[in-house]
């Protein structure tokens, strides 16, 4: 990296994030002030544009790349409309050892004066927590389940090819002639139509005005710059500022600069933590690196140079803080910004390109939290660029994850889109499977798999608290085969679920009705055709996932009851669960068995394979097709993130012999020390579930760093990729990195600030995660050979 990148990277790396007030503020005045003199998405239009108007405009003294989130780098807005923080909350986020972000007295002091007396009870939080039914509520306290929609914005949005087509003038166009096409004397919708489609509109407007500012500012710099480089630098990006994202990009720097825009436009309206991502990146660039180099406007280093400036300001922009639950579930200053490298273009053919090659190069050299980078590997994929991302990975960091582009297209075509589509589709946040540009798919949090069991070990009871919170299905006693108990635990399964879902719906409807994105709205196809907001429908797919947690753990699970119960007849069920329910306590024997002579998922064993594909199909069966109000639009997930560090502490022990409130099993790996016959029998356990049936799956593996050594230690690897891949596997990512490291970084933290670690589906900085998550990434596995 030259100079200037490295100055950059170090601020970057360097700068605590931050809590910026400034647009709580002026949210609040706006509201205050014009509060029901609108329709609802004019409103959010207006107040967006209003933001653009008013937030402070930032320009760094080296930045090629303009344009931040808050008025300082790492600076991080909140969004009182969405969830209106306390002051102690506040507090706590200056204070906490982990993820804590400054914010100074002064502004908890205006924080509490003029937000949180006009938005407590006003904002949508609070409003949804008003109507939760208690069946809803006492699952949600026992760790049944979590819900991103309770103080977020929903979606993993990833947007398409059409912003580098297309400016936002030309959108305006295309909203002006869906206003003009609305059938006013038919259409019973026609108001609401024009209504969304003038909100659109104004958005526009309020995002031509934010980069326009940046050009003034830009120019008023270049006037007092006294070094000429410096000086031409700003005003080339003044220039920038005034073509995008009004007109469509015309070269590298523009297209960079264009998906920025779009992209601090869509979490400045609205997306706090929404996993804005821009999709096929390296695809979306190559025209314009082709051509630069063409016609002589552009070097390879010139394009690195634009992409690490591109990248440090997406590190600039942490992840909106998180209070309660969700900083349990996951305490990241990640905002799991995801960018697509190789998989496959709208034709079919190899989607790589020396973009590609170039952004694993900047991954490589910055080593900064975020971006995270994925490479899709497709069967067209040559081998040149998957042994280029295996020695990145080689590096250590848990950069880049590794999909199956083929399984991805897959996937979304069995959801009903079009090849075409899904192949210019991919990933997004963690594992999240989508339409880029097309789709709005929607997260509604995760679901804690083995505490369904253990609450029908208990006749519907949390054993932890005593509280009836599932229904009624027997006790132990009462169930004569493994059969009668299984069939019991798809009962309370389906009752979770269900419960679950009508609580998702109904706060689908809440932000469709007082939380619309119209700004979003503009880029996402259909939602201009449709005359609909992004959040109601109105893109041309619309999915939602629910993300099941814990099958390694249910799965050895249930092998320990039907082997040990059931056929071997050495423990009752009621011995089991009084051993579970005492954390083993007095039973260590029993617990040292179960341990040492249970068939476990993850060791190509069919005996707990079989039943981890039963518990995968249940799964399937109870979610797979249920309705929200855009349709039968729910799929499955199976990831985690770290919520099965949290989800872990919300249950006791476990008939596998895990004590309680350890982690669960992450994503779907086997559970921690589970494993014990290598990686590759881990890939054909996993194998066997039809991962097409998912939106995605999550698997981690943890290697030594001898056993990627050298051309041969690449070569196993990417042969192991491959041949997951060719089983049916959806995702693999790694940790290289041997156990005593991070133990030494946990006693000298301090000589370990930049010690990246893959978390799940994003790294994380190892000494930034809190002792629970560093002890459940030592305790992964470390495979010695593969």
């Amino acid at each position: 990296m030259n100079e200037r990148i490295a100055r950059l990277r170090e601020e970057s790396f360097s700068t605590k994030p931050s809590i910026s007030i400034e647009r709580a503020l002026i949210v609040t005045d706006f509201y205050r002030e014009n509060y029901g003199k609108y329709s609802t998405p004019v409103m959010r239009a207006l107040n967006f544009k209003n933001l653009c108007e008013k937030k402070t405009i930032y320009i760094g003294p080296l930045e090629l790349i303009v344009g931040e989130r808050g008025p300082r780098p790492k600076a991080v807005s909140t969004f009182p409309e969405l969830n209106c923080h306390s002051a102690e909350d506040l507090r706590i986020l200056n204070s906490r050892p982990m993820t804590s972000y400054s914010v100074s007295e002064e502004d908890i002091r205006l924080y509490e004066e003029r937000v949180i007396p006009y938005w407590r009870g006003r904002s949508l939080r609070d409003k949804a927590f008003e109507r939760m039914p208690k069946e809803w509520l006492d699952l949600y306290e026992a760790g049944c389940f979590t819900e991103f929609m309770e103080q977020r914005a929903p979606g993993h949005t990833a947007l398409g090819g059409n912003i580098y087509q297309m400016g936002l003038e030309d959108f305006k166009e295309r909203i002006r002639s869906a206003r003009n096409s609305i059938d006013w004397l038919n259409d019973p919708h026609a108001m609401a139509k024009d209504e969304e489609l003038k909100a659109m509109e104004i958005a526009c407007d309020g995002a031509i005005i934010f980069a326009l500012r940046h050009a003034e500012e830009a120019e008023r710099m270049a006037a007092v710059e006294d070094d000429p480089k410096r000086r031409q630098e700003l005003l080339r990006i003044a220039e920038v500022c005034r073509r995008v994202p009004a007109k469509s990009p015309r070269d590298f720097w523009e297209a960079l600069q264009m998906y920025w825009f779009c992209h601090l436009g869509t979490i400045t309206e609205l997306n706090g933590w929404d996993a804005m991502s821009p999709g096929h990146l390296d695809q979306h660039l190559e025209p314009f690196y082709r051509r630069g180099l063409e016609d002589g406007t552009l070097t390879r280093e010139a394009a690195k140079e634009l992409l690490s400036c591109f990248w440090i300001k997406v590190n600039n922009t942490p992840a909106p803080p998180k209070v309660g639950v969700t900083a349990q579930e996951s305490g990241t200053y990640n905002d799991f910004t995801q960018i697509n490298l190789g998989g496959v273009r709208r034709d079919g053919s190899d989607g790589t390109s020396e973009v590609s090659y170039l952004i694993l190069e900047v991954l490589d050299e910055l080593q900064l939290l975020q971006p995270q980078v994925s490479v899709h590997i497709s069967q067209r994929t040559p081998e040149r660029f998957l042994k280029a991302a295996a020695r990145v990975i080689r590096r250590g960091s848990g950069y880049p994850s590794v999909f199956n582009s083929d399984l991805v297209v897959q996937q979304q075509v069995r959801m009903g889109k079009s090849v075409e589509d899904a192949r210019e589709g991919g990933t997004s946040g963690c594992i999240e499977t989508g339409c880029f540009g097309r789709e709005a798919y929607i997260l509604h949090g995760y679901l804690n798999v083995p505490k369904i069991l253990e609450i029908t070990l208990n006749d519907g009871v949390d054993p932890l608290t005593g509280k009836r919170i599932g229904i009624p299905t027997g006790g132990p006693s009462a169930f004569e085969s493994f059969e009668d108990l299984y069939r019991a635990f798809e009962r309370q399964l389906q009752y979770v679920v269900d419960v679950k879902i009508r609580v998702d719906n109904y706060l689908s409807a809440m932000f469709a009705q007082y939380a619309p994105a119209p700004f979003l709205s503009v880029l996402i196809e259909g939602c201009i055709e449709s005359g609909r907001d992004y959040y109601d429908g109105g893109p041309k797919y619309n999915t939602d996932y629910i993300q099941c947690c814990g099958i390694g753990t249910v799965t050895d699970s249930l092998s320990s009851i039907k082997k040990h119960v059931f056929e071997d007849r050495r423990y009752t069920l009621d011995e089991m669960v009084s051993a579970c329910n005492s954390n083993w306590m007095g039973y260590e024997e029993m617990r040292q068995y179960v341990w040492n002579r249970t068939l476990f998922f993850g060791n190509d064993d069919d005996y707990a394979d079989d039943i981890m594909r039963r518990v995968f199909e249940s799964l399937v069966g109870a979610i797979e097709g249920k309705r929200s109000p855009k349709g039968p639009t729910y799929h499955i997930n199976m990831l985690s993130t770290t919520c099965h560090v949290y989800f872990g502490k919300k249950l006791g022990a476990t008939p596998n012999g895990r004590f309680a409130h350890m982690p669960e099993s992450d994503g779907t790996s086997p559970s921690h020390g589970a494993d014990r016959n290598g990686p590759t029998a881990v890939i054909k356990s996993l194998s066997k579930m039809d991962q097409v049936k998912s939106g995605g799956t999550l698997l981690n593996q943890r290697f030594l760093p001898s056993v990627l050594a050298g051309e041969e230690g690449l070569d196993k690897l990417c042969r192991l990729i491959r041949t997951y891949f060719r089983l049916g596997g959806h995702h693999i990512q790694f940790n290289v990195v041997d156990s005593e490291t991070l133990r030494d970084a946990q006693r000298n933290p301090e000589n370990y600030r930049g010690l990246l670690v893959r978390v799940a589906g994003y790294s994380d900085y190892f000494v930034d995660l809190d002792r629970y998550h560093q002890e459940e990434i030592i305790a992964r596995t470390a495979q010695e050979e593969i």
